[in-house]
């Protein structure tokens, strides 16, 4: 019903920046949350940032200050522009959403579903 499309990665040299994209289609009435998550051989799966239906950004503190989130929302669409990248900045990068239906004009959270895009490689060489 919802897909995500991941888009921007490469190979870049420590120090240089890129800037991903989550690319959502499919109908959906409420968004809750759009989110990305990397995760580098064998390491867990880890948050670093998202960004919420009002617009309100989160990172991880260990990432502030390099990584900026911001949507389109008209193209559906969420970036991560990754700055300074370091060579401990490579994993897969993932984009989650969270979207649900509505009812008496109230998103239904308990009916919301959470859909994973496929993943872009990002890799950091010193």
């Amino acid at each position: 019903q919802v897909q995500l499309v991941e888009s921007g990665g490469g190979s870049v040299q420590a120090g240089g920046s890129l800037r991903l994209s989550c690319a959502a289609s499919g109908y959906t009435v409420c968004i809750y949350d759009v989110s990305w998550y990397r995760q580098a051989p064998e390491k867990e799966r880890e948050f670093v940032s998202g960004i919420d239906g009002r617009g309100v950004s989160t990172y991880a503190d260990s990432l502030k200050g390099r990584f900026t989130i911001s949507q389109d929302n008209a193209k559906d669409t969420v970036y991560l522009q990754m700055n300074s990248l370091k060579p401990e900045d490579t994993a897969m990068y993932y984009c989650k959403t969270r979207r649900g239906p509505v009812l008496g004009g109230t998103c239904l959270e308990g009916r919301s579903k959470d859909y994973w895009g496929q993943g872009t490689q990002v890799t950091v060489s010193s």
